[in-house]
């Protein structure tokens, strides 16, 4: 990857970050996905005592379709057992699509379940902790909102199944999401420093648009 290239992704990799201070909570909340690193990061969080329970949220998307037996979220609780979360202490919601139908669904579900936690820890990938926050808000307001990913650096997150290529597509593609979403009332309004647009731009221009909206 050429050095201009890296330089302008970390900088849009660095910006979705939130560096939440975590501290105990009533839920984690996994948003999941294809990534099974954000499971284990999940289950180490409840392990250490952050919160008494753990909601899997997920069906099947469009990167995961076929990759799993079941829905993302029965396959990320599975981790979370295997690793010694008791099956007690999971909760799994297992149709959504998308990130303000993990909300809803979750929501409802927890009604359901009788539980009205005040304070979430959401985990979710490094370069979605952003939006996931911003469409939290947006669908569940008046709750405190910690966020929480995999502590893995730019460099260590592409794997066998993620090129860096795949990475920078995807997370341009929640940048703009980020920017855009807001006007059709999908998530809470989030400040992008000129510098982290401009990085995006340029990107774009170099052709890493893959998951822009259309």
């Amino acid at each position: 990857m050429a050095s201009s290239v890296h330089a302008l992704a970390t900088k849009v990799w660095n910006y979705h970050h939130l560096n939440n201070t975590l501290s105990p909570s009533d839920c984690i909340f996994v948003l999941c996905s294809n990534d099974i690193r954000v499971a284990e990061h999940a289950a180490r969080l409840f392990l250490d005592g952050y919160a008494p329970y753990i909601v899997f949220s997920g069906g099947e998307g469009e990167l995961t379709r076929g990759m799993f037996k079941g829905s993302e979220a029965e396959a990320f609780a599975e981790v979370a057992m295997d690793m010694g979360v008791p099956e007690h202490a999971i909760l799994i919601e297992p149709q959504s699509t998308n990130t303000g139908e993990n909300v809803q669904f979750t929501r409802a579900l927890l009604e359901v379940k009788g539980l009205d936690p005040s304070c979430f820890i959401i985990v979710q990938k490094p370069f979605m902790e952003r939006r996931a926050y911003a469409t939290f808000q947006q669908n569940w307001p008046g709750k405190k909102v910690l966020v929480s990913s995999p502590p893995i650096g730019f460099d260590e997150y592409p794997n066998e199944t993620l090129s860096y290529s795949d990475v920078i597509n995807v997370m341009l593609g929640d940048l703009q999401r980020i920017r855009v979403y807001p006007s059709y009332g999908y998530s809470v309004e989030q400040d992008i420093p000129d510098e982290v647009w401009q990085a995006y731009q340029q990107l774009v221009e170099l052709g890493f648009e893959e998951h822009l909206l259309g």
